[in-house]
């Protein structure tokens, strides 16, 4: 379990390279939160960590983006928000993103819940009152 509460942007580098180090055998991460609550910005300090310097844009349109890592290892990048059928997943290809070894990062998993991998991280980001961030995850 990984919890930490979010103060400043700043504070995201922080904890995208804790949650990296914390489930460092997993590849497929599924982000949860309300609308603006900051999923692909902290994707985005994921993708830093992972080590990619690639432009981290949310897929809202495409579904997926690939980024690359200095190392030309492949992260996928997910948004399921504007998917109007679970059909469009499996015209997408997601398995041979999700069982490809490869990062996965899928944001609105709800859209697609039954078919994420039965192994994966859950991570939850909840706006607080006071506009901070809570993230919290686990392995399901």
């Amino acid at each position: 379990m990984y919890s930490k509460k979010i103060n400043s942007p700043e504070e995201l580098k922080i904890a995208a390279k804790e949650l990296i180090t914390a489930f460092s055998d997993d590849r497929v991460f599924a982000f949860y939160g309300k609308m603006g609550a900051g999923k692909t910005t902290f994707i985005q300090s994921i993708c830093r960590a992972l080590g990619s310097d690639d432009n981290v844009t949310s897929p809202t349109f495409a579904l997926i983006n690939e980024y690359n890592t200095a190392d030309l290892e492949s992260i996928f990048h997910f948004d399921f928000y504007r998917i109007a059928a679970i059909e469009e997943a499996f015209d997408l290809g997601y398995e041979d993103y999700i069982y490809s070894g490869s990062y996965c990062l899928i944001e609105w998993p709800e859209m697609i819940e039954p078919l994420l991998p039965e192994k994966m991280v859950e991570v939850k980001i909840e706006v607080q009152e006071d506009d901070t961030r809570l993230i919290t995850a686990q392995e399901i």
